[in-house]
C-alpha cells in the first residue's frame, strides 16, 4: 500500500556532503511522523533524524549541526541534508514512515526504504 524510495547516496570524501532524498507512494492522505536511520557493518541499527508532521526536527547527537531533516508534506517527501561528513557516518541509511493515514481511511505502521549507502571515505 505504502512504498518508500531512497535516493542520493554515494561515496563522498571526509569533510564533503550528500543529499539524500526519500520518496513516499500509494494512496496516502498523510504521514505523521518521517526520520531517517542508519546502519554500519556490524551495528545496529541506530536514528539518525525524525521529523513530526508540523513540530521540529530531532536528532543523534553526533549529527547535530552537520545534518538537516526536512519534508514537504504535500509530496511525502523527505531529504537529509548531510555536510562534514566523516568516516564514521559510512552506513546503509534508511528512510522510515510511521502512523501514514490512507485516503481510504485506514492507518499504516513502520514502513521502511530499502536503504541507500553512503560511505565516507578518502
Amino acid at each position: 500500500q505504502v512504498q518508500l524510495v531512497e535516493s542520493g547516496g554515494g561515496l563522498v570524501q571526509p569533510g564533503g556532503s550528500l543529499r539524500l532524498s526519500c520518496a513516499a507512494s500509494g494512496n496516502i492522505y498523510n504521514i505523521d511522523v518521517m526520520g531517517w536511520y542508519r546502519q554500519a557493518p556490524g551495528k545496529q541499527r541506530e536514528f539518525v533524524a525524525t521529523v513530526v508532521s508540523g513540530g521540529n526536527p530531532n536528532y543523534l547527537d553526533s549529527v547535530k549541526g552537520r545534518f538537516t531533516v526536512s519534508r514537504d508534506n504535500t509530496k511525502n517527501t523527505m531529504s537529509l541534508q548531510m555536510n562534514s561528513l566523516k568516516p564514521e557516518d559510512t552506513a546503509v541509511y534508511y528512510c522510515n514512515a510511521d502512523r501514514i493515514r490512507l485516503n481510504s481511511g485506514g492507518m499504516v505502521f513502520d514502513v521502511w526504504g530499502q536503504g541507500t549507502q553512503v560511505t565516507v571515505s578518502s
